[in-house]
């Protein structure tokens, strides 16, 4: 069944006491890599999906473009690279599929599996290569070789994994839009369901037939061959409240589906209740719901009031690792439409310091117990 995430949900996020992701730093916001942005990131997972142990660390992905002093034009020059995280320190291992022609023109976020040496990579393909600038969007994947170093090898041409065709989903196919405010088909998630073995691709999507322009929704699709996945009806929306549920995530616990996504202020709908920028989550007793948001409202952690948007792009592991990156931070109070020249000066464009959260049935929050130099340390010791 398709569960709903609804304005009475959010209505209640203003009698909250929700975690508040730490003020940024001055050091934690400098970049790791000079004349880079760097946005979106996630680790490559074991299928269970912990942080794979590989080269005494973790490998991570993240997309990336050369730095204009427009945060902006990234989304359209955007490639992903590979990152090596070892002893608490980032080391670059450059742009991570090789130069090739393909039928799209840049790639936006995705996740990656590692199995028997070999990493899988479900991305999103934006864009068309014959008429650039566009929000065009399709699910590709792509799979390597893994060697000792962490250097991924061996590439197999980029393909579709599975196809919208308009049954469940509105067309990603916008030439013009704004980011935002577009259609969605995008940022999949591979799940593997412990309880019957099968493999999934979740992915933030728009509602088909929906009620509302604002109509973010999880999708998911089933493997149903070695190179084929059969799309299904969503697992959640937010008809007629958010427009988008963005890079949706499944982590199991203690027998329970914690289903997480991110989502912005300003993707909310203006008519109703407005929640703010942070990593919200549902939960249920197996993949196909009912699911019930996580804390009453489906809010699980958020910027700071003072720095509503400081960082974004949450990622939660099966270790309960959540990653991020920093995007408009240090604007103590002032607001990037009224002050422009913010907008470049204030983009972070690297990755956050790691949090941890904590869950306990339906209900979700920052650990606490771990400051943040033990969650940091941790990350690149753990064994699948």
């Amino acid at each position: 069944m398709t569960s709903a995430w609804t304005s009475g949900h959010v209505l209640q996020i203003a009698e909250q006491q929700f975690s508040k992701v730490p003020l940024i730093t001055n050091e934690e916001a400098r970049p790791i890599i000079p004349g880079l942005m760097l946005w979106d990131m996630w680790p490559i997972q074991t299928q269970e999906g912990k942080i794979a142990e590989i080269a005494g660390g973790s490998m991570w992905m993240v997309l990336s473009a050369a730095d204009h002093g427009e945060p902006a034009r990234r989304h359209f020059e955007a490639r992903i690279r590979l990152l090596h995280h070892v002893q608490n320190e980032w080391r670059d291992l450059g742009q991570l599929l090789p130069d090739a022609v393909t039928p799209y023109e840049r790639e936006w976020a995705g996740t990656a599996l590692l199995k028997d040496d070999v990493v899988s990579l479900y991305f999103t393909a934006a864009g068309t290569s014959d008429t650039p600038g566009g929000y065009q969007q399709r699910l590709f994947e792509a799979h390597g070789n893994l060697r000792p170093d962490g250097q991924i090898v061996g590439w197999t041409a980029t393909r579709e994994s599975v196809s919208n065709r308009g049954q469940h989903y509105e067309f990603a196919d916008q030439q013009q839009g704004e980011p935002g405010k577009i259609v969605a088909f995008r940022d999949p998630g591979y799940f593997y369901d412990p309880a019957d073995g099968k493999e999934y691709l979740l992915f933030s999507a728009s509602l088909g037939s929906a009620t509302s322009d604002y109509n973010g929704a999880v999708g998911i699709a089933e493997r149903t061959g070695q190179d084929s996945w059969k799309l299904l009806s969503p697992l959640a929306h937010a008809d007629g409240v958010n427009n988008e549920m963005e890079r949706a995530h499944i982590v199991v616990k203690d027998g329970l589906y914690y289903l997480f996504w991110v989502t912005q202020a300003g993707t909310f709908n203006p008519d109703g209740p407005v929640g703010p920028t942070g990593l919200y989550g549902m939960v249920a007793d197996s993949l196909f719901g009912d699911y019930k948001p996580l804390n009453g409202t489906g809010l699980v952690l958020a910027n700071p009031p003072e720095e509503p948007s400081q960082t974004y792009s949450w990622h939660v592991t099966s270790e309960l690792l959540v990653s991020s990156f920093v995007d408009h931070w240090g604007l103590d109070g002032r607001n990037l439409s009224d002050n422009p020249e913010l907008v470049a000066t204030s983009f972070g464009g690297t990755p956050a310091p790691f949090l941890s959260i904590w869950l306990d049935g339906d209900r979700a929050r920052l650990n606490t117990g771990l400051n943040r130099a033990d969650v940091q340390g941790s990350v690149g010791r753990r064994r699948a």
